[in-house]
């Protein structure tokens, strides 16, 4: 089966433990956008959907007063540590068995793309309450940066479909909804350190790369040549732009 017809609650199963070490976490600045003339954050509840491990939903919760993370992945969600304030959810983002205008802010972090978007935005207008948010954030590759460029380079010869394509159009879906009064963008700088390790968990936590097989040998013998290449003391910089699309209910 074409790796593109997978169900996308399942293409990140046999990659939650590499998702874990190898995945950026967003800048205090976005998250300080989010939340940014909502009064105070304690008494918002947040529903951050398609969580993963939880990178994101951990960032909200060291700032509302409660958090759903919700996640269809048996595996990511058994990755995620637990956090205050943090409640775990099973369920999709097209339906999150939320009651009606429950929530303040809802958010996804690297995660749109893979949702049935008109579902998902009727969903998250279900479950907003009036006035409510809902965010889109994506970490970006700053390909300005030589290392970064590398890489991203190294992504678009082994990928084995378009997913990185679905990300723009996502983008363009939510900001055309008819739900939103007013939708503003933000983008925020973003870096990312990593070990041999660390980078190899990187490419592993991709789901549209190879993960065995002769495509990803030749992967991970080019991976290995970038850093050689590129590391200074062990290790190498990746350059990011943290977008933030920010969507406010009419």
């Amino acid at each position: 089966m074409a790796r593109a017809m997978i169900d996308p609650t399942q293409r990140f199963s046999e990659r939650a433990a590499e998702y874990v070490l190898g995945r950026p976490s967003y800048p205090v600045e976005a998250i300080d956008a989010l939340f940014e003339g909502f009064g105070d954050p304690m008494k918002l509840r947040v529903a951050d959907l398609g969580a993963g491990t939880g990178i994101s939903s951990r960032l909200l919760a060291e700032r509302a007063g409660s958090t759903i993370a919700v996640e269809p992945n048996a595996a990511m969600r058994a990755s995620a540590e637990p956090f205050p304030r943090l409640e775990w959810r099973d369920a999709r983002a097209e339906a999150t068995g939320l009651p009606d205008a429950s929530v303040d802010l809802a958010t996804a972090f690297q995660a749109f793309h893979w949702f049935d978007a008109p579902a998902a935005l009727a969903e998250i207008e279900r479950i907003l309450r009036p006035g409510g948010r809902a965010a889109l954030l994506y970490n970006e590759r700053d390909e300005r940066d030589p290392f970064t460029a590398a890489y991203g380079e190294l992504v678009r010869t082994y990928a084995t479909d378009e997913s990185e394509a679905r990300r723009s159009d996502g983008r363009v879906t939510f900001l055309a909804y008819t739900g939103w009064k007013k939708v503003r963008f933000a983008p925020f700088p973003n870096a990312q350190r990593l070990d041999r390790a660390g980078l190899f968990a990187r490419i592993g936590s991709t789901s549209y790369l190879p993960h065995e097989g002769e495509a990803a040998r030749r992967l991970h013998e080019a991976l290995e040549a970038l850093f050689e290449r590129f590391e200074r003391d062990g290790f190498v910089r990746m350059t990011m732009q943290c977008s933030v699309t920010l969507a406010e209910t009419r």
